[in-house]
């Protein structure tokens, strides 16, 4: 069965071009609840810890100074299907195949500055949610 809760953050190229709170408005319109939210800078050793997992691909080094390079939104997501109907929600990682009113093909510069994270499983979502969010037990 699917959870009911997802991971977003809200990337720096996003929160640097003011769109932040039109990308919050759009995840509310969908129908998700903010169940936690911040606004936070993350240090490059913060940003190499969450991105460990690419630590031996060849980009690790551009996506940390990226990630640590403005400010960022992380939340947490609250909706029935939640890690699916977000997927659906943001779009294609590359925005020029991301459908149609997708937050990727409204926000996105390009495939490496795609405005937004989502958690691509449950799992996923409750290690990363906890990255940022420990004060959550049971997330």
């Amino acid at each position: 069965m699917a959870g009911n809760r997802t991971f977003t953050m809200i990337k720096p190229d996003a929160t640097t071009a003011g769109n932040a709170g039109a990308i919050t408005k759009i995840i509310e319109e969908a129908g998700f609840r903010i169940v936690a939210m911040k606004k936070a800078q993350l240090s490059q050793e913060l940003a190499g810890k969450f991105y460990e997992i690419h630590k031996a691909r060849p980009f690790y080094g551009e996506l940390v100074a990226y990630m640590s390079s403005g400010p960022i939104v992380p939340m947490i997501l609250e909706k029935d299907n939640a890690v699916e109907d977000f997927r659906k929600l943001i779009g294609a990682t590359d925005p020029k195949k991301a459908e149609p009113g997708t937050i990727r093909a409204l926000f996105a510069k390009s495939i490496d500055a795609n405005a937004i994270h989502g958690s691509d499983s449950d799992e996923n979502a409750a290690i990363e949610g906890n990255f940022f969010f420990s004060q959550f037990e049971r997330f």
